[in-house]
């Protein structure tokens, strides 16, 4: 699989500079990690599961996550569990991406359910990449990895982690040093099967009875933005220690009414004879969910859990790494410049300190591998345009 392959190859040649790389389940973890992209969310009592992957894998979906926690009531659990087992064999058996699916995680309630899905799937289990692991501290989060690590064993696959950063202990500020240390502990320890790490934004605003509205991000609620800062200051450091931490859930996907104006300027739009495109957007609260996945970006967040289609493209369109971007890590990492320095960057708008933006840089490559290069000319609005049909999402898809 690879990022915008549901696009006509000479649309991709005419937008990549470097065209994203191709992966499978088997890809080094980094890369994977690096790639996940828009996460879609669905329901495990989904008739058409099935059918689902495959339409969203057309679309340009390369992650999901089939979920048997919140997103079902308590009494559906045995139901969600018996659909997804008969889903994911019919997918197996009838499907043109058996031998390559996207990447299919199942959201677990419990531990035991973990060595039990991987039982019940039989050679269905080939179609999983692994599992995510809800309201994730250590002691809540050890036996989830220990039976991950059985399961793995007893089925011979590889299978992943996402624990999922959700506790009231790491939202509340006299207990968050602590659970984030205890989480460190627990990922480190299992680090070779942690794939990244999720944040629950809506959990930590439901711990003190907020939303956020539409035209706010998760960044504008002070006590959420807090959480994110430190999980990244402790859990997504570049020196080695850290894993990679993707963004939280944007809910909204049509606002009836706005307060305040849209965030998307206009011109970016008109150059690029898109105004149709910029009108849809901020119809369907996409231009919130732009501004917040730019926000992800620079607060060192990739990736983003979703729970509409239409999410998608956005967050995969403003993953692309731009060709000054991609030109300013080649120069910071050409091996001559391996001393350090400074150097006035290709574009000639920027200062490139070669040691203290290596990190930076070395990120920026391993983005490019996964959602390639845009060529010069090309932004996030023809990247937009080139994968959508018809910019105007619906509700029907959800």
């Amino acid at each position: 699989m690879h990022h915008f392959g549901h696009i006509a190859p000479e649309v991709r040649q005419r937008l990549f500079h470097r065209e994203p790389g191709r992966f499978t389940a088997a890809s080094p973890a980094r890369l994977l990690a690096a790639a996940l992209g828009a996460t879609l969310y669905s329901p495990a009592t989904r008739p058409r599961l099935a059918r689902d992957v495959v339409k969203q894998a057309d679309r340009g979906v390369v992650s999901m996550v089939v979920c048997l926690e919140d997103s079902i009531d308590d009494a559906d659990v045995q139901d969600a569990e018996e659909n997804l087992v008969r889903q994911f064999r019919a997918l197996a058996e009838g499907s043109r991406y058996a031998d390559d699916p996207p990447l299919l995680f199942i959201r677990v309630r419990t531990p035991d359910q973990i060595p039990d899905l991987t039982r019940r799937l039989g050679p269905a289990i080939g179609l999983l990449s692994g599992f995510v692991l809800p309201k994730f501290t250590e002691e809540r989060g050890i036996p989830f990895l220990e039976a991950l690590s059985g399961a793995e064993a007893a089925s011979g696959r590889r299978l992943f982690a996402m624990p999922v950063l959700e506790s009231p202990e790491l939202l509340y500020r006299e207990t968050r040093v602590e659970t984030l240390e205890g989480i460190l502990r627990a990922v480190d320890k299992y680090r070779d099967r942690v794939l990244a790490l999720r944040l629950g934004v809506t959990d930590f605003c439901s711990s003190y009875g907020l939303r956020r509205p539409p035209d706010m991000t998760a960044y504008d609620v002070q006590v959420v933005a807090s959480v994110i800062a430190d999980v990244v200051n402790m859990l997504g450091r570049a020196d080695g220690t850290g894993f990679t931490v993707t963004g939280p859930v944007w809910e909204y996907f049509r606002v009836q009414e706005r307060m305040f104006k849209p965030q998307l300027r206009r011109s970016p739009f008109h150059e690029g004879q898109a105004d149709a495109l910029r009108a849809a957007l901020i119809e369907h609260a996409m231009d919130g969910l732009l501004r917040e996945i730019t926000l992800d970006q620079a607060n060192g967040l990739l990736g983003k859990t979703c729970i509409h289609p239409s999410h998608v493209l956005p967050v995969h369109a403003l993953s692309v790494v731009s060709h000054e971007e991609y030109s300013d890590a080649q120069d910071i990492l050409r091996p001559e410049r391996g001393g350090g320095g400074v150097l006035r960057s290709s574009y000639t708008n920027k200062m490139n300190e070669v040691k203290p933006h290596r990190a930076w840089a070395e990120r920026t490559m391993l983005r490019a591998e996964a959602f390639g290069v845009a060529n010069e000319d090309i932004g996030f609005v023809e990247l937009l345009a080139a994968g959508i049909p018809d910019p105007a999402p619906t509700t029907r898809d959800a």
